[in-house]
């Protein structure tokens, strides 16, 4: 069961503190997974093959071809 914790003196969401390997976040974080929900919906449908209309716009810093 997910749980707000506090690690450094700011508040992390842990959405599998009972796991081995628990994942959390904070806020700015979690502000950045709200902002591209639909991106990564897309990615977990096509099993990180594609991510469609949201791909390589220009621009985005995140492309391929950036690196």
């Amino acid at each position: 069961m997910p749980e707000i914790q506090e690690y450094k003196g700011n508040k992390i969401l842990n959405l599998n503190p009972e796991s081995k390997f628990s994942f959390s976040f904070g806020l700015a974080k979690a502000k950045l997974i709200l902002e591209n929900l639909d991106v990564i919906k897309k990615f977990v449908e096509t099993e990180g093959k594609d991510l469609g209309e949201f791909g390589n716009k220009p621009g985005n810093e995140n492309s391929p071809d950036t690196f």
